[in-house]
């Protein structure tokens, strides 16, 4: 097993050009081998180099069920099933620390940090640290999901791949959004006692698909046992949202009957 340091971390994050830019990492820590300070020591290499770190920070434990107004066609959700949910004591606020237990060990390091902002989806939020933070938090909504990953393409930045493959990778919903589909629609309450629509992406199981489409503008590096691939973001969201919009079904999973795949492949909700 590999050992890693804050030094080798660094050295990685130079030498993939990633220095003071902003970066949205999906990332399995496991995969490094062993990392000295753990989580931690990834969030500060990244703000040792002047980047923006941002990571999603999803909590779809607040979702509630549908209210008989908001019950869109083409929605990936079974509404005559039924929807069953524990009862939660609380709505969610930015504020919050609580994050779904498969997010993984470095996301949950970033929103437990005191100087991370964090967006305002009760669903599907993102958190962020560094200089750039709440310039590509402060848009988003529970419609607007995305609006974090829009910014980080309009300020140039880079996704990186850490560990994990293309289905990790948020952006590729944006590249849908691009291409024409809409987001599906979730539910989530206020802490006024409103239910609201929320937007989120469906399934990204088939999006290694669009691995030899990428390969050109991929930047790849081993660091320790962990294979990190680095992805510039305009450009990422441009050919996949290209590549999506002249053969829709090349996303779709290996489930011949994956509802989320079909119905994006349609167009998403109407």
């Amino acid at each position: 097993m590999s050992r890693i340091s804050l030094v080798d971390l660094r050295l990685a994050i130079r030498e993939l050009g990633l220095s003071g830019r902003a970066v949205c990492a999906h990332s399995s820590l496991r995969s490094f081998g062993h990392l000295e300070g753990g989580a931690d020591a990834f969030v500060e290499a990244f703000l040792s180099e002047h980047c923006t770190l941002l990571v999603p920070s999803f909590t779809w434990s607040f979702c509630v069920a549908p209210p008989a107004s908001m019950r869109p066609l083409r929605n990936a959700f079974h509404y005559e099933r039924g929807f069953t949910s524990p009862v939660r004591a609380s709505t969610y606020t930015p504020d919050t620390d609580e994050i779904d237990d498969d997010m993984g060990a470095i996301p949950r390091a970033v929103v437990r940090r005191p100087d991370r902002i964090r967006g305002a989806h009760p669903l599907c939020s993102f958190a962020a640290v560094g200089p750039k933070a709440g310039a590509i938090i402060e848009r988003q909504s529970p419609l607007g999901v995305f609006a974090p990953l829009a910014a980080l393409a309009d300020r140039e930045g880079f996704v990186l791949l850490a560990g994990v493959g293309l289905p990790d990778m948020t952006l590729i919903h944006l590249a849908e959004r691009r291409a024409g589909r809409q987001p599906f629609r979730r539910w989530a309450k206020m802490a006024s006692g409103e239910v609201i629509e929320a937007a989120s992406g469906g399934c990204g199981a088939g999006f290694d698909a669009l691995e030899p489409i990428l390969a050109p503008i991929t930047r790849e590096r081993k660091v320790g046992d962990s294979r990190w691939r680095v992805f510039p973001a305009r450009e990422t969201v441009e050919i996949a949202a290209r590549a999506i919009a002249a053969s829709p079904p090349l996303t779709h999973c290996a489930d011949p009957d994956c509802l989320l795949c079909a119905d994006a492949i349609a167009g998403g909700p109407i």
